[in-house]
């Protein structure tokens, strides 16, 4: 009766999901054939916050370079306190064409700032000088191609957007990537369905870090980085105070793509912990209900399987209903199909990383990226 009870609630979760959250399964890319409104093309400053990103950082700054964009566009890289050559990689990429490219090196960071938060202010203050009536915030692993802010720029001006925010095509060539990367992107579109943040009339705000445009002026009114500076999921709390006074839209694109490689489980991992116990409020009793939750909706449908009865009927179908809204993702990273039936073995995985992120928390350690923890039990604004 108890495995029964549970798979009909599985079931049930997953015809809500599907049917009332916004379609969130659904690939929703920008339109085609977007062209400029205006002549000339509208100013884009470029900010790219960058820490220890030698490797990496090249092609992004020649891809910015080669950009097709028929206006003023100019390139801000803020290095924050590398320990690397970021800045030698940097004018490396830029060398003959540095006329289009200003590298700033970050200030000490102040206590209640995040480092990249940090890191963007600088850019942006910087970036004054030139006057931009858009920014563009793109990270430092984040390669665009050619109409890349052409593209943008037209769809914010078709649109009468301020913000528009596209999820790169993230890195997905190792067995841990193609196991945890589409998952990755599936579970946040289901927590911030398109269709929902990008309709005006509802409060679901959200953007994609890895490439952000936003209009000067709805920058400016909202209170500009400073609004948001000690947040570590920091492209959703921009969207959140963007969107009351304007349009944003978020999406998927084929456009840009990031070259970062998350070295194998683990470093997919420590991607995921990073930030999850600190979108749960640090919160016991959420960490909780979600575990309990992950549990119900993706666990126990394939357990149940093997119960028999109703128990294994409904069980069934509700493991359909999640690999089925699953498969367009997988078939965006051009994965076999038999991937999304593999959806409850990689929530689990999604599960011991958010209680990673919990230790993680309690042990000081909290949004550790590249040597800084920014998420601890007691904030460390300090190197």
């Amino acid at each position: 009766m108890i495995a029964a009870g549970t798979g009909a609630l599985s079931c049930l979760i997953w015809i809500v999901m599907i049917a009332a959250r916004g379609r969130f399964w659904r690939i929703t890319t920008l339109p085609e054939g977007l062209k400029l409104q205006t002549e000339p093309a509208p100013r884009v400053a470029v900010v790219v916050p960058a820490r220890n990103e030698a490797d990496v950082i090249g092609p992004v700054v020649r891809s910015l370079l080669e950009q097709d964009y028929p206006g003023p566009m100019r390139i801000f890289v803020v290095d924050d306190h590398s320990t690397d050559d970021t800045a030698g990689a940097v004018a490396q990429a830029a060398r003959d064409r540095d006329d289009r490219m200003t590298i700033i090196s970050a200030a000490p960071l102040p206590a209640g700032w995040t480092g990249k938060m940090w890191a963007l202010a600088q850019g942006v203050e910087r970036a004054a000088e030139f006057s931009p009536e858009y920014f563009l915030f793109t990270d430092a692993d984040i390669v665009h191609a050619r109409d890349s802010v052409r593209t943008l720029v037209a769809m914010a001006q078709a649109s009468q957007l301020d913000m528009v925010s596209l999820m790169v095509k993230l890195r997905c060539e190792s067995l841990a990537e193609r196991a945890l990367i589409p998952a990755f992107v599936f579970f946040f579109f289901m927590l911030y369905p398109p269709e929902l943040v990008n309709d005006r009339r509802k409060k679901t705000a959200a953007a994609a870090g890895g490439d952000i445009l936003v209009r000067a002026d709805a920058l400016a009114k909202a209170g500009g980085i400073a609004t948001i500076r000690s947040e570590l999921i920091d492209d959703c709390a921009l969207a959140r105070v963007i969107k009351p006074n304007g349009g944003i839209w978020l999406g998927l694109t084929n456009a840009a793509r990031s070259v970062r490689s998350y070295e194998g489980f683990g470093g997919v991992g420590r991607m995921i912990s990073r930030n999850a116990f600190y979108q749960l409020g640090h919160s016991v009793w959420l960490l909780i209900g979600t575990l309990l939750g992950l549990g119900i909706t993706f666990l126990a449908p394939p357990v149940l399987v093997f119960f028999g009865g109703w128990a294994s009927v409904l069980g069934g179908l509700a493991w359909l209903g999640m690999s089925l809204s699953f498969l367009p993702m997988v078939g965006f990273y051009k994965l076999s199909p038999l991937w999304a039936a593999s959806l409850p073995l990689i929530a689990l995985f999604y599960a011991g990383a958010t209680v990673h992120s919990a230790v993680q928390y309690w042990m000081g350690r909290g949004g550790e990226w590249k040597g800084r923890a920014q998420d601890a039990t007691k904030h460390l604004d300090s190197e």
